[in-house]
């Protein structure tokens, strides 16, 4: 998500750092870099889902880019509907320049509406020398890069209370049978095993994902991550029985079916590194990191820890990415100025700016590790960034929203269903089907 580069360019009455691209008197392109102010008097309007925490380090990036630049931005939260939001400012007149995407699908969404600038050939120049081709690939659409992943989230981690694990004589497994009996052993000396965020429907998405790369691998994941093949293919059944083991499992999720699905995500953080501890391991990406630290005082690398999803069966251990794409809009007001944001976005520098704040993973493979404020995060990153091409982006982001990425329906709604009842695995799947065939139009 973070790269430099210099550029000599000529026109203007110097030459200057180029990190980005707009006007310098007339329509000439100028660097957006160098602390040459080349954008004073220009205001960037940049929409995105992140609110609290998120919002303020991203703000720290947007000036950090204002103090090189001297172009102002204005960030607006669009909350989870990025799609409805983005769609509604811009038949009102009121578009925004840069759009930070959370979903593939989104992203497609927004290119096949026609309503994104391809990235000109400055940033994909920049995105070219950073980025691995996996990352480049989930930003294009039809041959079209539009898209600058700057954010990713490691969804292959599970966190732990490493207290807990010890005082149950433990230690972190390294399979998925293996975590499942440590589980019941560490719900005999008096904790629940896991924290299940059941309550949000994505989480459940993620859980799946995991088993299912590991156990079906990269090549079905990807066929099913299209819908090539069907949500009733055997591969698929064959992982929600796996998943059907610990769901099922009341001594090993804490507060049984009922609880989870009537945990949050924050709430199942709270219930493992919270005041209150009920269980001792919490599946998420590594933003857990970030909400046991700001939320609830934890240490990362004493009080909290992770260890890698482990593999099922004869399976690989997975690696499952996330991530917010930057987009340019071709109605904002300020298109110019937005390229020059995704230059600036798309070099290690700007990364620096978050990794150092924490609850941030970069895809930029030319960020230094060290920017990183903790030794927990940065083996986190190494890991990502050491999976290159065989990351694989979080399947439900890439999927319709209407099936993936939709509270209450589609595959939310249907794997809470299979959390309250895990018992038959091939009946979900087929709503699976009948919900992802209606969402693809096929």
């Amino acid at each position: 998500m973070m790269r430099r580069r210099t550029t000599l360019l000529a026109g203007c009455t110097a030459l200057v750092l180029a990190l980005g691209a707009t006007a310098c008197g007339g329509d000439e392109p100028v660097a957006a870099g160098g602390g040459d102010k080349s954008l004073d008097g220009q205001t960037v309007t940049v929409a995105g889902v992140w609110s609290g925490s998120e919002q303020k380090n991203f703000q720290k990036v947007l000036d950090a880019f204002t103090e090189k630049t001297g172009a102002k931005t204005q960030f607006v939260s669009t909350g989870d509907n990025v799609s409805t939001v983005v769609g509604s400012k811009i038949e009102g007149g009121n578009a925004p320049d840069v759009v930070m995407v959370p979903q593939v699908g989104v992203l497609k969404q927004f290119a096949e509406n026609g309503w994104l600038k391809p990235l000109d050939a400055e940033v994909k120049t920049t995105v070219g020398d950073n980025f691995a081709d996996v990352w480049q690939n989930y930003g294009t659409v039809d041959g079209t890069l539009y898209g600058l992943y700057f954010k990713a989230a490691h969804k292959s981690t599970v966190w732990y209370s490493p207290e807990a694990l010890e005082q149950a004589g433990v230690t972190p497994p390294k399979t998925y049978d293996a975590m499942l009996k440590d589980g019941r052993t560490i719900s005999d000396s008096g904790l629940a095993a896991f924290s299940v965020a059941g309550q949000d429907g994505w989480t459940l998405t993620d859980w799946f994902e995991n088993v299912y790369l590991s156990q079906a691998g990269p090549e079905k994941y990807d066929a099913l991550a299209a819908h090539e093949i069907k949500w009733t293919d055997p591969t698929v059944v064959e992982a929600l029985t796996t998943l059907g083991e610990l769901f099922k499992d009341k001594q090993l999720i804490a507060g049984g079916q009922k609880g989870a699905l009537n945990t949050d995500f924050p709430g199942s953080v709270e219930k493992v590194f919270g005041p209150e501890a009920e269980a001792a391991m919490v599946y998420e990406g590594d933003f857990v990191a970030g909400v046991a630290k700001d939320q609830f005082g934890k240490s990362i690398g004493t009080d909290a820890n992770f260890f890698p999803f482990p593999p099922v069966g004869d399976g690989k251990a997975p690696v499952v990415s996330g991530g917010d794409a930057a987009v340019v809009l071709k109605d904002g007001k300020n298109g110019k100025a937005g390229m020059a944001l995704l230059e600036y976005l798309a070099t290690p520098e700007a990364a620096a700016v978050w990794a150092e704040t924490g609850g941030f993973l970069s895809p930029n493979s030319k960020l230094d590790p060290s920017s990183y404020g903790d030794d927990v995060t940065r083996a986190t990153a190494e890991s990502l960034i050491a999976a290159g091409d065989s990351v694989r982006f979080d399947m439900s982001d890439q999927a319709p929203a209407a099936f993936g990425g939709t509270k209450g329906a589609g595959e939310w709604k249907i794997l809470q269903d299979f959390l309250r009842d895990p018992a038959d695995p091939a009946k979900t799947a087929a709503e699976l089907e009948k919900a992802a065939a209606k969402a693809y139009g096929n």
